[in-house]
């Protein structure tokens, strides 16, 4: 496994990392926790260092799976999470002191830490990026110590991305990154780099489209998100199967 300066961070991270949106149970298909436990000691026994979830991955369940696993080794392996899209992301209370707060320490308990890695906004609306009060509550978080960075807002667009970075605290952004979607190459990915923002290249592999496992007639589960969003109505191009030239079966 190779390893990279995460942005301005302490952190060194491996160059792949594990997303642990599916062994919440909450998408994908059916998962049990000892496949998901094994998965998860098969990619740090790699080398990989780097696991990232959200507080609504399978309502906490992810969270607390990852606990589980790198129990012992809270000083090896780095947690990034996620808040806000338990609430209504379009209400600015869900990004007050009170509810961040909540959020951060739930997030807490679940994972068993005492501080969190990296905290992200999940794909906020960019008026709430533009406001920027989310900030200061999370320049508070981060001075009591209950967080060690943050920002690495998880952005669904590289205008999120370059107002977000408008924040000199911001640590790293999370965005869509694979063959399909390459206008962060030229857009965003030279702004982070002048400010030393680490980037997450979120859904590489197009939600799995890209591992050339799928057919017509593959078969998805009903509430897979791959079975909504065929014409992007919803999501973005490259994020899912949206927008593109595949047709899947029913």
């Amino acid at each position: 496994m190779q390893y990279r300066q995460f942005g301005k961070t302490d952190m060194k991270i491996s160059e792949l990392s594990f997303g642990t949106w599916a062994i919440g149970g909450s998408w994908g298909g059916k998962t049990n926790d000892e496949d998901a436990l094994n998965g998860l000691a098969r990619a740090m026994d790699a080398g990989v260092n780097f696991f990232d979830t959200a507080d609504v991955y399978g309502d906490g369940r992810s969270e607390e799976l990852l606990a589980k696993a790198t129990k012992g080794k809270e000083d090896k392996i780095h947690i990034a999470t996620k808040f806000c899209r338990a609430g209504d992301i379009n209400d600015p209370k869900t990004y007050s002191e009170a509810s961040v707060t909540e959020y951060v320490e739930n997030s807490l308990r679940r994972l068993q830490r005492d501080q969190l890695d990296l905290i992200q906004i999940h794909c906020p609306p960019i008026e709430i990026l533009r406001d920027g009060a989310v900030f200061e509550v999370l320049d508070k978080l981060q001075q009591q110590g209950k967080i060690r960075h943050y920002g690495g807002v998880s952005v669904e667009t590289v205008e999120e991305g370059l107002v977000s970075m408008e924040n000199q605290n911001v640590a790293a952004l999370q965005v869509i990154f694979n063959i399909f979607r390459q206008k962060p190459v030229t857009e965003l990915f030279p702004v982070a780099k002048e400010k030393n923002v680490g980037i997450l290249a979120r859904v590489p592999l197009a939600s799995g489209l890209l591992t050339g496992k799928f057919s017509t007639d593959h078969k998805f589960e009903e509430d897979d998100h791959r079975q909504f969003n065929r014409n992007g109505e919803a999501f973005n191009v490259g994020e899912t199967f949206a927008g593109l030239p595949f047709e899947k079966g029913g």
